[in-house]
C-alpha cells in the first residue's frame, strides 16, 4: 500500500475573470496559500491551458509546469469534451455553449471536434507526464432513463453500441500514449453508476484505457453503496474527485426531486464535512484497494461560499490520508516461520 498524494483542487469551479482566479500563475498562488499541493486543470479553459500548444510541445508543458507556483499538476480534466461525444438531440442547444462557437449548430461537427478536442487532450497529458483524464461519456440514453413509456427492445444496447463505438478511436488513441480515460459516473451521463459502467465497459471490448474517476457524492444522491463500490471496481479507479453531499427525503420530494432548486432538493451537493459521504471509509478502502493517486477537491455547495469551502478543504483532505503502516501493530507479539512448528500446533506431528 502506498498513502494517497494530496490535498488537491479542481480549478474549474475557481476560475474567474478577477484575481487571483484569472490566471493559471495566480490561482496556484492562491491555492498554494491555502494549503494544496497539487492542482486539476480544466484543459478547456485558456485561462490555465493552451491544450493545442500542450499537445504539440514538451517545452511548453515544461514552461506551464513552471507556472504552477510549485504545485503538482495532477490530471488535465476533459469533462465539458467528454460531453459532447455523445448528445442525444433533446439536449443539442444546451449543450453546444460548451464547444467552440464554429461548430455550434452543427451536431456532427460538434460531436468531431469534441473527438479531435479529447486527442488532444491525450497529447498534452502525455507531454505532461500524466497518465489519467477524467471525463465524462456522454449520453443518448440519458432521456430514457426511466422506462416510462416503455423502452422499445434493444433500445439500451444499441444506445451503449453507438456509444463505445464514437469512444472507442478515441481510447485507441489514448492507449497508444499510455493514457487512460476516468470517466466521472455521473447524472446526464449514459455511465452514471456501476452496472452501466459494466455496460460501457463491455460494448468497448473491456478497453484497457477505460478508468473510473470515483466521486461518492454522486453515488449519496443515487442511494448507491458508495464504500462497496470501491471494493467492486477498486482496479478502475485512477482518479478521485473529493466532493460531499446530503439526501435528505421528506413528504415533498425524493430522488425524482430535480425541478427543484439546489437549496430545496432532497439530494444536493455540500462542502467537505457539511454533508453525509464517510470519507474516513472512503480513504481507508481506497488506500487499502491500493489506490495511491491523487485526492482533488472538486467544490460544489448551494450554501456556503466557495472561498470558504476551498479553505476548508485541504485540512480536511489532508486530515483523512492514512500513512500506511511499515510494520503490522502486532509484531512484536509475532514468531518467526518455523515449518515443523506449525505442524505440531495443527496436530500434524
Amino acid at each position: 500500500m502506498a498513502q494517497i498524494k494530496g490535498p488537491a483542487i479542481f480549478l474549474a469551479q475557481f476560475m474567474g475573470d478577477e484575481e487571483p482566479f484569472n490566471s493559471l500563475e495566480s490561482i496556484t498562488a492562491w491555492a498554494k496559500s491555502l494549503g494544496y499541493v497539487g492542482v486539476q486543470i480544466p484543459s478547456w479553459d485558456p485561462r490555465c491551458i493552451d491544450l493545442k500548444k500542450a499537445a504539440e510541445s514538451k517545452d511548453y508543458c515544461d514552461e506551464l509546469k513552471s507556472r504552477t507556483n510549485g504545485l503538482a499538476i495532477t490530471e488535465l480534466a476533459s469533462h465539458l469534451q467528454g460531453q459532447l461525444v455523445a448528445v442525444h438531440p433533446a439536449y443539442d442547444e444546451l449543450f453546444d455553449v460548451f464547444a467552440a462557437p464554429e461548430v455550434r449548430g452543427d451536431p456532427n461537427a460538434r460531436t468531431e471536434w469534441a473527438v479531435e478536442q479529447l486527442k488532444l487532450v491525450v497529447r498534452a497529458s502525455a507531454n505532461l507526464g500524466l497518465s489519467v483524464s477524467p471525463s465524462f461519456t456522454g449520453a443518448l440514453l440519458w432521456p430514457f432513463l426511466y422506462p416510462w413509456p416503455q423502452r422499445p427492445a434493444g433500445l439500451v444496447e444499441e444506445g451503449f453500441k453507438e456509444l463505445a463505438a464514437r469512444w472507442k478511436p478515441i481510447l485507441d488513441f489514448a492507449r497508444e500514449h499510455g493514457v487512460s480515460l476516468a470517466y466521472e459516473l455521473h447524472p446526464g451521463e449514459d455511465v452514471y453508476d456501476g452496472a452501466t459502467f459494466e455496460r460501457f465497459l463491455e460494448a468497448t471490448g473491456n478497453h484497457p484505457s477505460v478508468a473510473i474517476n470515483y466521486d461518492p457524492s454522486h453515488f449519496v444522491l443515487q442511494c448507491l453503496d458508495y464504500v462497496r463500490f470501491i471494493d467492486a471496481y477498486a482496479p478502475y479507479i485512477k482518479a478521485f474527485h473529493v466532493k460531499d453531499a446530503e439526501y435528505r427525503p421528506n413528504e415533498k420530494a425524493g430522488v425524482y426531486g430535480g425541478y427543484l432548486g439546489w437549496k430545496e432538493r432532497p439530494g444536493r451537493f455540500r462542502s467537505l464535512g457539511d454533508g453525509q459521504v464517510d470519507f474516513k471509509q472512503v480513504f481507508t478502502r481506497l488506500t487499502a484497494a491500493g489506490y495511491h493517486s491523487w485526492a482533488v477537491l472538486e467544490w460544489e455547495c448551494c450554501y456556503k461560499d466557495a472561498a470558504q469551502g476551498a479553505a476548508e478543504g485541504a485540512p480536511f483532505i489532508k486530515s483523512h490520508l492514512i500513512d500506511v503502516p511499515k510494520k503490522a501493530f502486532d509484531d512484536f507479539a509475532g514468531a518467526g516461520t518455523d515449518t515443523a512448528r506449525n505442524r505440531r500446533i495443527l496436530g500434524l506431528e
